[in-house]
């Protein structure tokens, strides 16, 4: 439908209210800031300058200079004294070191900027060789990467291990406690986060060109500590120290305008003007991502507020000090934490502002790099492709309509044509409360050029849809980007499918969901061939090489050399071993080695002795109902009071068994709390009863991060995935459990059903009620209140006599099963849960069939590499092709 003829909504204008800063100021609109004047020259160079006939400042080299030339295309020489004399510079030289005022922590910042010198000078190459060759780039947004230490890992992409361990050690120190030294950045919480840093990671390694676009967050999501049992919150200051792997860009900077209002433009008709006072700089922080195998370096680039400008001496010198740094804290807030807490409407419009931060600034960004090459607007998705990862970036899709309108004066027809051959979507979730919602007013207050534009692209697609499908009114309804709700909010995820040419799900399970589900009305509408599924995949560089060393060399010996890190597939060869006496007692020994490590890290962390030699039982994930953590401390309970009743000979023949929780609850998800408080309960009893002893122990670790998951995951005999059937999109910790060897105790949802069917479903503990099943057993449950299994109920009735402390703090999330209908099922699932354990324990106690279950499993993982997940995409979403940067390509 063209703009032209006439059918657009009447929303202009939206919103012509002042504009206010929240926080800032209690007057209506903050007062305006003179523009900062860059520094210039004055006295005889300006009249030397205005003599030349130049009035620039900033020029670029009138000549090329042979040394720097050389220096910036040669690689830096890897011996171990050039690295030693690099390390020892920047002791002395970047952090005024000497060799009796250092220590590790000097020692580690010394080191990884040594490395990141390395980094940069690749990340140079490779980003000047795909500008010369104009090759289309993906950018892939996601408010998280969860990137985790990246010392070790560029370690091993360059392969300067041994060399960086020998020269630290000629200065005394050794690696594995420099390595120590890394603090996790904080830029994510869950498997969304990680999953966008395995795919750049992916990128990297296959030679994509391709970047990541996110969030510098201060303080993270938050640091979790555990006091009295409770989840509690902190800021998470990974920032205090000098973080070698950014590399600010104070250079790269966009303004970025929140609320304000719109007025026409009286030269054209379809473009408005946005007027605003509340303006921020978002600048770029760039993050390299090193490539294993490959000089390729890829890339993330973080958006943080820059605050100097907004600094009012005036107020100042007046004595008002809150005034006059109350338009740096509202823009500093805007990137201080990770999913702040949306229950009250302030915290909603934070993440708002946050999300079109991250969007605009972005949007800004690639449309600047995409107008270096000369090119027509037009060929932007000639050379551009942009994923959303979730709903958090689809404002990006009104932003870029917004450039191309207003900045670019294009028609809509055109605008709207390259908009959608750009995004492409990818769906995580069919959670109700995950769907991500904005009320219209609040959008309209704080983007309201962004609101009509919204109002537009609806208007605009319903139009289409009721020519295809005359007089169907509730079609209209149930598609419809505004919820006609009170307030009318915004479906995010119908904006992004609507402005997408493509939209996946994560799994196959999860992709039929909601084909048949949110998007069954568009999949009818625009066909099938635009929703696909892109099962999900971790990078073996991370989540096997670099975290489980004892095990990836034996896959190398199998292999015959270390190509596998690149092409998982050859692991296969595994099985031709699994009949071999020396090497099946040589897997055993990795994984009790890891086992012995994650023992010793539990021991400092939480001061828990438990035995290697137990059976390790792990659930580590984001604390939520429907993951059914709840139902596993309840089997725990249930085991507990089982061990209680048995004479001591009888405890003697139980297998002994470590349970290890870990990961955080949202900080206003109440009931998520109250589980982590049940599970903290548990374990202060049953760890310090005696008659118990070793047979059975339970620890929940705090602060879960990627740092943590590499001691857990190795370690893993048992790892449980126990969402309920239909819930979990995919996963992606399932993969990397089972990629080092452990066994899945798991429903038959998300990705568990594409592990069964590659590695066999004698390798995997299935239990539970199916996906297609769940909506009955709902139903029944909303309406009677059946006698809980026994199980169960003896679970019940040991928390209701205290044995765990007061028993009313653990009553509602007992009448959240009894009396609230049950919604995750777990007393539907907990007989056959229990059964399950079961099965578990007596294959446990075949060390052989176990051993082979186990090396059967990883030689069968090859599916969910990411490698696998990016050259789908590449091929299937994206349209791209490899580029690989060489020596001869760059013309050295």
């Amino acid at each position: 439908m063209s703009r032209n003829s006439g059918y657009f909504s009447t929303t202009v204008p939206l919103n012509t209210a002042k504009a206010t800063t929240p926080g800032a100021h209690d007057v209506d609109v903050p007062v305006t800031q003179p523009t900062p004047l860059k520094r210039v020259v004055s006295g005889a160079a300006l009249k030397e300058l205005l003599a030349s006939g130049s009035s620039s400042q900033s020029k670029t080299p009138s000549k090329m200079d042979n040394m720097f030339q050389n220096y910036s295309h040669s690689e830096i020489a890897r011996d171990t004294a050039t690295i030693k004399n690099s390390v020892i510079m920047h002791l002395t030289a970047t952090f005024l070191r000497t060799p009796m005022s250092m220590d590790s922590g000097h020692a580690y910042l010394a080191s990884a900027f040594s490395v990141r010198d390395r980094l940069l000078q690749r990340w140079n190459l490779t980003n000047e060789f795909h500008d010369r060759m104009k090759a289309k780039r993906v950018y892939y947004m996601s408010l998280e990467f969860l990137i985790g230490r990246t010392f070790d890992n560029a370690l091993l992409a360059l392969d300067l291990r041994e060399e960086y361990s020998k020269a630290l050690g000629d200065v005394g120190f050794r690696l594995e406690d420099i390595i120590d030294e890394e603090r996790d950045a904080a830029l994510g919480n869950g498997g969304l986060g990680r999953l966008a840093a395995c795919y750049v990671d992916s990128m990297a390694c296959q030679d994509y060109p391709g970047w990541g676009y996110g969030l510098r967050y201060k303080y993270g999501m938050f640091q979790q500590q555990i006091i009295n049992g409770y989840q509690v919150e902190a800021p998470d200051c990974w920032l205090d120290s000098p973080n070698p792997w950014e590399f600010p860009r104070p250079d790269v900077t966009y303004p970025v305008k929140f609320y304000g209002h719109l007025e026409r433009d009286p030269n054209s008709e379809h473009r408005f003007i946005w007027k605003s006072d509340v303006v921020y700089d978002a600048m770029a922080f760039d993050v390299p991502v090193p490539g294993y195998g490959t000089t390729n370096v890829g890339n993330i680039r973080l958006w943080s507020c820059k605050t100097n400008s907004l600094f009012d001496l005036n107020k100042f010198n007046s004595g008002d000090y809150h005034g006059a740094t109350g338009g740096q804290v509202a823009a500093q807030i805007l990137t201080d934490v990770l999913y702040p807490n949306d229950n009250t409407s302030e915290g909603k419009e934070l993440r708002l502002r946050q999300e079109y931060l991250f969007c605009s600034a972005t949007m800004q960004d690639i449309i600047a790099r995409f107008k270096k090459t000369g090119r027509p607007m037009s060929e932007l998705p000639d050379l551009a492709a942009i994923q959303l990862n979730d709903t958090h970036p689809t404002l990006g899709v009104p932003e870029l309509m917004r450039i191309l309108l207003d900045e670019e004066e294009l028609s809509w027809d055109e605008a709207w044509e390259i908009t959608t051959r750009t995004f492409a979507f990818t769906n995580h979730t069919i959670l109700p409360e995950a769907m991500e919602k904005w009320p219209v007013p609040m959008l309209d207050k704080i983007l309201p050029r962004h609101m009509g534009i919204i109002y537009d692209i609806n208007l605009f697609f319903l139009q289409s849809v009721e020519k295809q499908f005359p007089g169907d009114r509730d079609l209209l309804r149930r598609i419809s980007i505004i919820e006609e709700s009170n307030p009318q909010q915004v479906r995010m995820a119908f904006l992004a499918c609507v402005g997408s040419h493509k939209v996946n799900g994560v799994a196959a399970i999860h992709s039929d969901i909601i084909k048949q589900s949110i998007f069954k009305d568009f999949v009818r509408i625009q066909g099938e061939d635009k929703f696909i599924n892109k099962t999900n995949g971790v990078s073996p560089r991370r989540w096997m090489n670099e975290c489980n060393p004892d095990m990836s060399n034996l896959l190398t010996e199998v292999v015959g050399d270390r190509s596998w890190v690149n092409d998982l597939a050859k692991v296969k060869k595994l099985e031709e071993r699994v009949a071999d006496t020396d090497f099946r007692q040589r897997w055993w020994d990795a994984k009790q080695a890891n086992k012995k490590r994650l023992a010793d890290y539990i021991l400092t962390t939480t001061g828990i002795r438990v035995s290697p030699d137990a059976l390790f039982d792990v659930q580590v994930k984001r604390i939520h109902e429907y993951k059914r953590q709840l139902m596993n401390i309840l089997s725990v309970i249930y085991r507990y009071h089982c061990l209680k009743q048995m004479t001591p000979e009888e405890r003697a023949k139980e297998l002994h068994r470590v349970v290890v929780f870990a990961g955080k609850a949202a900080s206003g998800y109440w009931v998520a709390k109250q589980v982590i408080k049940l599970i903290n309960s548990v374990a202060e009893v049953v760890n310090a009863d005696e008659e118990i002893g070793d047979v059975l122990k339970v620890v929940f670790i705090p602060d879960y991060s990627v740092s943590a998951a590499e001691y857990i995951i190795p370690a893993s005999d048992i790892s449980q995935h126990i969402s309920t059937a239909g819930t979990e999109a995919s996963g992606t910790s399932n993969m990397k459990f089972v990629l080092n060897g452990g066994i899945i105790l798991g429903t038959v949802d998300g990705a568990n059903i594409e592990i069964g069917e590659e590695i066999g479903e004698e390798q995997i503990f299935f239990f539970g009620c199916l996906a297609h099943e769940v909506e009955d057993f709902r139903h029944y449950l909303r309406f009677h209140q059946p006698k809980p299994d026994d199980a169960l109920q003896t679970a019940f009735d040991m928390i209701q006599r205290n044995t765990f402390g007061d028993a009313a703090i653990f009553q509602p999330l007992i009448d959240s099963i009894l009396r609230g209908g049950d919604v995750y099922l777990l007393s539907v699932d907990f007989p056959s849960y229990i059964q399950a354990h079961k099965a578990v324990e007596d294959a446990y106690r075949d060390r052989e069939e176990w051993i082979t279950k186990s090396i059967l499993s990883v030689a069968r993982m090859s599916k969910f590499s990411s490698d696998r997940s990016i050259q789908e995409y590449a091929e299937e979403v994206w349209n791209i092709e490899p580029v690989r940067v060489t020596s001869c390509s760059m013309g050295i």
